[in-house]
């Protein structure tokens, strides 16, 4: 069965992106068959799987419009199916507010996907529109976060939009866990922080910490997985271990 995931954090600079481009290639190369959805006009995803945003004819904005079809929007990345994004993508919070059934346009897509074991969603970094369309498809939510007061301030905001979505919208999403991210376990704040959101997230937490490695930037900015840039690196360590927390937590 295939499990739609998206990845959610209001806050910008969290690792959101760098967690889905590895979860992706570490689900990968666990015999998982995956699609990575960039729903940022950034399309920060986009460029960390070595793709040309503005170089692109069609991309996902096309799509959820209907002007693309999935064949015609769908790329292949370093072993990865890709929905790319582009800036265009930047208009679809106000061209999509008046149209009817606007928050169920990526499920509709999605629907038409097959061959895929896991999907994950790249969302921009607010709780608009295209965040409410991740929400709306998904079944899944993971919630990526760092060691820091003003990231786990925004947490019940965010905790709250999903519980109204599943309550009005999706009865089936649910909240798979919370991400530890640019860990440092030698920092004082990193440790209380995370051990305050274990206390009252407990099993939530996922046990696996992502540290802070300057290789899950270097490799993002040549457009490969860290597996492919830095396999024997901290990073590529840390979310081989966390993908296989979650492909256990499918079964």
């Amino acid at each position: 069965m295939m499990r739609i995931i998206a990845m959610i954090n209001q806050k910008g600079g969290v690792g959101k992106t760098t967690s889905v481009v590895n979860i992706g290639a570490g689900l990968a190369r666990l015999k998982q068959r995956v699609l990575l959805v960039d729903l940022d006009p950034q399309a920060h995803l986009t460029y960390s799987l070595g793709v040309r945003a503005e170089e692109l004819d069609t991309a996902v904005y096309d799509l959820l419009k209907g002007e693309a079809t999935l064949e015609e929007t769908l790329l292949t990345a370093h072993g990865l199916k890709l929905i790319p994004s582009s800036i265009d993508l930047a208009a679809a919070e106000i061209e999509f507010s008046t149209e009817v059934g606007r928050e169920a346009f990526l499920k509709n897509v999605l629907q038409q996907v097959n061959e895929v074991d896991y999907v994950l969603l790249d969302c921009p970094p607010n709780l608009g529109l295209l965040t409410l369309n991740a929400l709306t498809a998904a079944g899944e939510v993971l919630i990526p976060l760092q060691a820091e007061f003003l990231s786990t301030k925004g947490l019940q905001q965010l905790l709250a939009m999903v519980e109204k979505v599943n309550q009005r919208v999706n009865p089936g999403l649910a909240i798979r866990g919370i991400i530890a991210t640019l860990y440092d376990q030698r920092l004082r704040l990193h440790n209380e922080v995370f051990e305050n959101l274990r206390e009252h997230f407990g099993k939530m937490l996922f046990r696996t910490f992502i540290r802070r490695n300057v290789a899950l930037a270097e490799a993002a900015s040549f457009g490969q997985p860290i597996f492919e840039y830095a396999p024997n690196s901290h990073g590529a360590r840390d979310y081989a271990a966390l993908c296989k927390e979650i492909k256990t937590m499918g079964k």
